[in-house]
């Protein structure tokens, strides 16, 4: 089902615009130290105030986006935890809940579905938007928008596919991406997970024989967000409504005064199609280029532009800790096969790779050196660089990447490395479904 999906969507894609990846320029390197950047050298104990400092100025310096201090995180890893703390969270709701997804079905946690919770909120006289995108929830039976419209919610279908409903302003290619969920104001969710029934199957669906990942146990994660940070998740959701030109709620009443509720530092980073430069983007390389120990990374589609693919296979060679876990198995099955056909120079760089075959990886995660982490929904492709609505949260902080980094070993002993001598002595048929893949990787 999700293959076809891609395929509509990818037909649709060639009748719309064509936009290249943006070469991001002013980076720094391994070559061009920042002042007071200190050169990739052997690992050793960092001072940690020093490390964050610097980090901190860093990021700082890239965009408008605010750095934000004062938040508590929890990471929230696979679609069970996720779900039961995302349905804690709306069941307590009293004043309004917020929900843009790229995928929003009636998912199931505890024996309860989302449908329930929200019209129970809804008829307690809790506020509601809620947006959709037209094409990841395509197979969202109407009825279940319905009964939400007719119990007070206001929806939103992001660019809607059907040319007749979205007239002049068809972007078939345009998606909103994101998963945000903000309750009262004052407690956000964000990630890789959308919801989706597919996180409801358990770690022992594995890949099931038939290959259908609709059926498989998925990868991925999301994290709470308690503090001001919720504020730039809220202004963020707001934005899609406004830039939709649909009848807006009046944001003014959902920004209540946000205290600090823990010490992490989070950085809210949404990117979207008409962006002159993608920030988020412009903020992953930074960190990849001026990486002093490691850059881990994990996508469920790994198509990087060429600048991103050249500055990991630089930072490998200039002796960092590159690894990238990457899914064996994937809802789009020629996404695998173009990430593959990219594997020999990373390979040759000293990169390692590292392909999960008995779950879908869909997790979008970064670990660079012991204070920057990501926990987002873009993907390491062109499709979020250009063509997507996403959102990344950006955590400073030794915790939540010891926490990240943990999680990631974890994957990577469910993994297979994939090595240079097993990657040049793939078969025949195997490089023809890359080179057949290649073709369509720009929409990927």
């Amino acid at each position: 089902m999700r293959r076809r999906q891609a395929a509509t969507l990818a037909a649709a894609t060639v009748l719309s615009r064509c936009t290249a990846v943006p070469h991001i320029t002013g980076l720094t390197g391994h070559d061009v130290a920042l002042p007071g950047h200190r050169q990739p050298r052997d690992p050793g104990p960092l001072d940690e105030s020093a490390a964050l400092l610097e980090e901190f100025n860093l990021q700082r310096a890239l965009s408008a986006a605010p750095i934000v201090i004062g938040n508590k995180v929890t990471l929230l890893p696979g679609g069970a935890q996720a779900f039961a703390a995302m349905f804690q969270a709306l069941g307590a709701a009293k004043d309004s809940i917020n929900l843009e997804y790229f995928i929003l079905a009636d998912i199931e946690s505890g024996g309860v579905h989302l449908s329930e919770i929200l019209l129970d909120r809804l008829n307690a006289g809790v506020r509601m938007n809620i947006i959709y995108d037209s094409y990841g929830s395509r197979n969202t039976p109407a009825a279940f928008f319905d009964s939400l419209k007719r119990a007070g919610a206001k929806m939103l279908d992001f660019h809607p596919i059907d040319p007749l409903k979205a007239g002049l302003k068809w972007a078939p290619n345009d998606r909103d991406h994101r998963k945000i969920m903000v309750v009262d104001g004052r407690v956000g969710f964000t990630g890789g997970i959308n919801l989706d029934k597919a996180y409801e199957n358990p770690p022992s669906a594995g890949i099931p024989p038939d290959g259908n990942t609709a059926h498989a146990y998925w990868l991925d994660t999301a994290v709470r967000i308690e503090g001001p940070a919720v504020a730039e998740l809220q202004k963020l959701f707001f934005g899609t409504w406004q830039e939709q030109k649909a009848p807006a709620p009046d944001p003014a009443d959902y920004f209540p005064s946000l205290p600090r509720m823990g010490v992490q530092t989070i950085r809210i980073i949404g990117s979207s199609p008409g962006d002159k430069e993608p920030l988020y983007y412009a903020s992953l390389l930074t960190a990849i280029k001026n990486a002093r120990r490691r850059v881990w990374l994990c996508s469920g589609y790994f198509v990087p532009p060429h600048q991103e693919r050249e500055d990991l296979y630089q930072t490998a060679r200039a002796g960092i800790d590159v690894r990238i876990v990457v899914p064996a198995f994937s809802d789009v099955e020629a996404a695998v096969y173009a990430a593959r056909a990219a594997y020999g120079d990373l390979l040759e760089s000293g990169a390692r790779i590292y392909e999960v075959h008995d779950a879908v990886v869909h997790a979008k995660l970064a670990v660079v050196d012991d204070t920057w982490t990501v926990v987002g929904s873009s993907n390491l492709d062109r499709r979020s660089v250009i063509f997507n609505q996403e959102v990344d949260a950006v955590i400073l902080g030794h915790d939540t990447a010891a926490q990240v980094e943990a999680l990631l070993r974890q994957y990577m002993t469910m993994a297979r490395p994939v090595t240079l001598d097993r990657w040049r002595r793939r078969s025949i048929t195997e490089r023809v479904r890359e080179l057949e893949a290649r073709i369509w990787q720009y929409w990927m």
